[in-house]
């Protein structure tokens, strides 16, 4: 008689629910636990197969009958900004991305705040607690990374570190072929800066710089507004039932 190891993986099949980017749709999804030695490996492979990373989680759309939610991933070496991200990256020129340990702070959450409260404030996460945001940040058993974004300062070619207060912050995976960018989020009365497009496009420079080849944006859903500005970033692989397929 074969024993499976205690840290294999079990899936498992959430009830059906309203779905949060198509009206009128229910979602399922299935989801492993990413604990133990094999995490790391895990999520690799998982998130090559169109599965996302929440806390200690690892999951992916299994809905009956729709495949609207696509895994997409930007071919970092490819990539090279338009006029649009070039704008974008200019208007930015003063901010700052320093990468520091997931380790929540109270500036953090306060920004965290700001930002559901304007953005999402009918959102699933426009309750959460600072001890729910601790949890978000903290309970990884992978590499993960957050990324604070702040205005540049006399020393900051030098310390790589940005002064004053938090403008944006990702919290970035960092994989065997790429980053994951698992969530973001800025501040709300700073949007004709357009942080969130800012910060993929400095992600697809971090991911070039570490000769990584790809960065994982999570789903496009064509016809939902919430995603379809994932589709901007080109050219792009999208997982389909044949495996990676380029686009653009």
């Amino acid at each position: 008689m074969t024993r499976e190891p205690r840290d294999a993986p079990q899936f498992y099949l959430t009830a059906p629910s309203p779905c949060p980017y198509l009206p009128g749709r229910e979602e399922r999804k299935v989801f492993t636990h990413l604990i133990g030695r094999r995490a790391t490996g895990l999520n690799d492979t998982l998130t090559q197969s169109g599965f996302r990373r929440s806390q200690t989680i690892a999951y992916r759309p299994a809905c009956e009958g729709c495949r609207a939610c696509v895994s997409v991933r930007v071919c970092v070496d490819d990539f090279t900004p338009g006029k649009s991200f070039r704008r974008v990256l200019d208007r930015n020129a003063d901010l700052i991305g320093h990468p520091v340990e997931p380790r929540p702070t109270s500036e953090q959450y306060s920004l965290f705040r700001d930002y559901l409260g304007t953005r999402h404030a009918e959102g699933g996460m426009a309750d959460m607690s600072i001890l729910d945001y601790a949890m978000m940040i903290e309970d990884s058993h992978v590499e993960t990374r957050l990324i604070e974004y702040r205005r540049r300062g006399p020393d900051s070619g030098f310390t790589g570190r940005g002064i004053g207060a938090l403008v944006a912050l990702c919290v970035t995976d960092v994989l065997a072929d790429g980053l994951s960018m698992v969530y973001s989020f800025y501040d709300p009365e700073q949007a004709d800066r357009s942080l969130g497009t800012f910060m993929i496009l400095d992600h697809i420079a971090r991911a070039r710089a570490r000769r990584l080849p790809h960065l994982y944006l999570g789903y496009w859903v064509e016809g939902s507004r919430k995603m379809g500005y994932k589709a901007r970033f080109l050219p792009q692989e999208r997982l389909g039932s044949n495996g990676w397929n380029r686009a653009g």
